[in-house]
């Protein structure tokens, strides 16, 4: 009998364990699978060129959220991009989204102007202004088969 019982105990303690593991994983990957205390603002854009989910919104330099779900709208074919917000960040409806890149062929990311006039969005809406990413290989490609001119 006592034998099991210590066999149960590591069981259990083998359990608390793993379940500890999972937790800090989730935590550290920024996984919302234990809930989210984010607020989801969507951006249209008409070419994500090779932006990801979990991708990082930024604004000055500081990160503060990370892409979503991507999707395209069938009807006016754009690029819906999900965008989880920190709840303590305020936009407002002239905010300026852009796809930057890091470095010359680094991550791309989410360049978040929150604006500061008219009135704040809501969860569930939209940032119409948006930039999206430049096409560095077909500008390279045009500029080298002479259908760009210097200064363009």
């Amino acid at each position: 009998m006592n034998q099991r019982r210590i066999e149960f105990s590591v069981g259990i303690f083998i359990l608390i364990g793993i379940a500890a593991i999972l937790y800090l994983a989730i935590q550290i990957g920024n996984s919302s699978f234990l809930g989210s205390d984010a607020r989801i603002i969507d951006a249209r854009f008409t070419n994500t060129g090779g932006l990801n989910e979990g991708s990082n919104v930024m604004t000055a330099g500081v990160k503060v959220g990370v892409v979503g779900d991507i999707t395209l709208d069938t009807e006016n074919l754009v690029a819906m991009v999900q965008l989880k917000l920190r709840k303590d960040l305020s936009i407002y409806d002239d905010a300026i989204a852009s796809i930057k890149t890091n470095g010359l062929i680094g991550d791309k990311y989410i360049a978040l102007d929150p604006g500061g006039g008219g009135f704040e969005l809501e969860e569930g809406e939209t940032i119409v202004d948006t930039e999206s990413a430049l096409d560095i290989e077909s500008l390279i490609s045009r500029f080298a088969f002479g259908s760009l001119e210097v200064g363009e």
